[in-house]
């Protein structure tokens, strides 16, 4: 295991936290849908979270919604897969043409985390239970392994 991959979920989780904060400072976030929305919930998020693809809604319908919430900037965090990846380079580009920015940075560094791993802005949530599992599932099997390594050693100084 690389150092990269073995500090992901911490780097992810330092992500998040940053990306909670940053919307609690009136900064709404931009995802597809309701699921997606919904799991920013569960990860905490307590700012306001637009859709860009629900109710048969298009990309300028998006703009236009967020144009009426007097915004200057929102954070864009729409899925990786290739029609996330599309619609996050056309929304971007609505929203600059309507003098607001578009903020894709937590977009970018996520993808760049955990993109390998997830497609999903609605995976998140699962995303960090599975990987805590793994985690304590590590620990335990290195606990096991030094207390088996100690006992060993007791043993071989007994003989001595």
């Amino acid at each position: 295991m690389t150092w990269h991959q073995k500090n992901t979920p911490e780097k992810t989780q330092h992500l998040i936290a940053n990306l909670l904060d940053t919307a609690s400072k009136g900064h709404p976030i931009v995802v597809e849908g309701k699921k997606d929305a919904h799991a920013l919930q569960t990860l905490g998020l307590t700012g306001t979270i637009l859709t860009a693809k629900t109710g048969g809604k298009s990309f300028l319908d998006a703009t236009d919604e967020i144009k009426a919430q007097g915004k200057r900037e929102v954070i864009l965090l729409l899925d990786f897969d290739r029609r996330g990846q599309e619609g996050t380079k056309r929304l971007q580009h609505n929203l600059e043409h309507a003098k607001i920015k578009a903020n894709t940075h937590f977009w970018h560094e996520l993808q760049n985390l955990i993109g390998h791993d997830i497609q999903c802005i609605e995976s998140l949530p699962n995303y960090f239970t599975t990987t805590q599992q793994k985690t304590d599932k590590h620990k335990k099997r290195t606990n096991t392994k030094n207390g088996q390594t100690q006992k060993t050693n007791k043993q071989t100084n007994q003989l001595i």
